[in-house]
């Protein structure tokens, strides 16, 4: 029988060989939560990019699992375990629709109709189920461009729809973002995009040159509220229009159907989107299946290593 003081001996022998194991049993038990724990997310919002719509064989544009969120969710799931892509996004989707549900006709006829009544809200419903830490892995957003894509018509810029359109942007952009960071677990990785210049294809055309290259000045402008508008809300920027090569007007490449050089931009627009497609595919603003990727590529690279 071990005297008392031995006995106190072994008892403190006991709690320092716990001590130092301890640490060791946690580190081992949150590297097994990290390859089996429980199932994290990646929300998608947005407009029609955020369904990776494209045009079929018929002209008629449709949601495709091409999109930019597919290729992006492919690629971050080989990074986080047990990720689940959830995809909000809405055909014809503008700032206005977004947060209020109305307003919005071509977002009702590609049956649109989010739990809550808007994105928004179907969003914050999403975020506050899901309000464990890390949960929601990332989150993507792009919206406002139909907030302006209709203020060009053919070759013809509305200057007075553009400024309201901005102003629009300008006004819904900083409520959508606070609601949704309000919404969802401090620290979630959130980030938002900035748009390419599909009305690039009109410098192919005889005589629209010049208006081409008009529109994309306004496209930088834009781009330029966006990312100030994203950084204030602490949103990381997915630079689409550099990734795109929007404004390299002053170098020049081939392209095929064309008797002399373009534009890097306008050939990067050609490449990347159904805008120099033939009829009836073309043209069409969206995104091709390329496009998309170098999308994706942009959000990973604002994104960084996500843990």
């Amino acid at each position: 029988m071990l005297s008392r003081r031995a006995t106190v001996a072994v008892c403190a022998a006991v709690i320092a060989v716990a001590a130092l194991l301890l640490p060791v049993a946690l580190a081992g038990s949150r590297r097994v939560h990290a390859r089996a724990g429980v199932m994290r997310y990646y929300l998608s919002l947005g407009d029609s990019l955020a369904q990776g719509m494209q045009p079929d064989t018929a002209g008629i544009t449709r949601n495709t699992n091409q999109g930019y969120t597919d290729q992006l969710y492919a690629l971050e799931s080989r990074r986080i375990p047990r990720l689940k892509l959830v995809k909000l996004g809405c055909g014809g989707e503008t700032t206005s629709s977004f947060l209020t549900g109305r307003g919005n006709p071509d977002a009702l006829i590609l049956g649109c109709n989010p739990r809550g009544g808007s994105q928004t809200a179907a969003a914050e419903r999403f975020l506050r189920a899901h309000h464990r830490p890390r949960q929601v892995a990332l989150v993507t957003l792009d919206i406002g461009a139909n907030d302006i894509v209709g203020c060009v018509h053919g070759a013809s810029v509305d200057d007075a729809c553009v400024i309201h359109g901005l102003e629009r942007a300008d006004k819904n952009l900083p409520v959508i973002m606070r609601r949704l960071r309000r919404a969802a677990a401090k620290g979630t990785p959130m980030a938002a995009m900035t748009l390419y210049d599909p009305f690039l294809q009109l410098y192919l055309l005889p005589g629209d040159q010049q208006e081409a290259l008009t529109i994309n000045g306004y496209a930088k402008t834009i781009n330029k509220t966006l990312a100030r508008l994203y950084r204030t809300r602490k949103f990381r920027v997915a630079h689409v229009d550099e990734a795109f090569k929007t404004y390299d007007t002053t170098h020049t490449t081939t392209l095929a159907g064309q008797p002399g050089p373009v534009p890097v931009a306008v050939a990067e627009v050609c490449r990347l989107t159904w805008m120099c497609a033939p009829a009836p595919v073309g043209p069409n603003i969206h995104a091709n299946e390329a496009g998309y990727g170098v999308i994706a590529g942009a959000f990973a690279r604002a994104f960084g290593r996500l843990r």
